[in-house]
């Protein structure tokens, strides 16, 4: 059982938050982590690299001379890689980076990614995040006293406009609904501050698919419906 401290928006703190390990499957998994960021980082590179071979070139195929008793050295055409102007041997071509997870193990990667967040004592807890309007302002009080000088990942219960608009222009920022979280984001912020509701909710998912995953009859919580 792990303590995390909860806090007001003013930053003065409340009490604990007690989060049992193993509804975040007890063990951080490297193996899965690793693979999930990989997976990522691939799936952003776009592919289009490409030049052009000697067959692409528009130079003549013509031989540049004849073959023997020029004393210089034999040649073909000027699409040669050999020489200026020339195709490219064996350069890079359009090609499909992307890799693919199955459900599970990005459902894993995640847990396996808050769990080392909170083992890292990264992990901090609003009870109740308002503002009276998409303000930086009013954003920028709350991080302060929560402590936050550096990246950080916000966590929600669900999409909220006002929010995201009273965080965007922080540098460092990032601010996510529990159904978006992903193990890269997670793992890429310095700190991740969760709301009381959003880290009920990803306790009770998370929960609820190990029940699913396990063979037991899950807890109705209106997901993948």
């Amino acid at each position: 059982m792990m303590n995390i401290p909860v806090y007001s928006a003013a930053g003065e703190k409340l009490g604990e938050f007690d989060v049992d390990e193993a509804a975040l499957g007890g063990r951080v998994n490297r193996d899965v982590l690793r693979q999930a960021v990989l997976a990522y980082e691939a799936n952003k590179r776009v592919g289009t690299a490409k030049t052009k071979t000697r067959g692409d070139k528009s130079h003549s195929d013509a031989k540049l001379y004849r073959q023997k008793h020029t004393g210089r050295a034999r040649a073909g055409s000027r699409n040669s890689p050999t020489r200026v102007g020339g195709g490219v041997a064996h350069g890079p071509v359009p090609r499909d980076y992307s890799q693919k997870l199955n459900k599970k193990m990005r459902r894993l990667a995640v847990r396996s990614a808050v769990l080392a967040k909170m083992r890292d004592d990264e992990v901090k807890i609003v009870e109740k995040l308002e503002l009276s309007g998409p303000k930086t302002r009013e954003m920028a009080r709350v991080l302060r006293g929560l402590g936050i000088e550096r990246s950080f990942l916000l966590v929600l219960p669900q999409k909220d406009d006002q929010i995201w608009l009273a965080t965007r222009n922080i540098e460092g920022s990032a601010v996510m609904s529990v159904e978006e979280l992903n193990a890269y984001d997670l793992l890429r912020a310095r700190q991740v501050v969760f709301t009381q509701a959003a880290i009920e909710k990803l306790l009770a998912l998370a929960a609820a698919r190990n029940s699913k995953d396990d063979g037991a009859e899950p807890a109705d919580t209106g997901e993948d419906k």
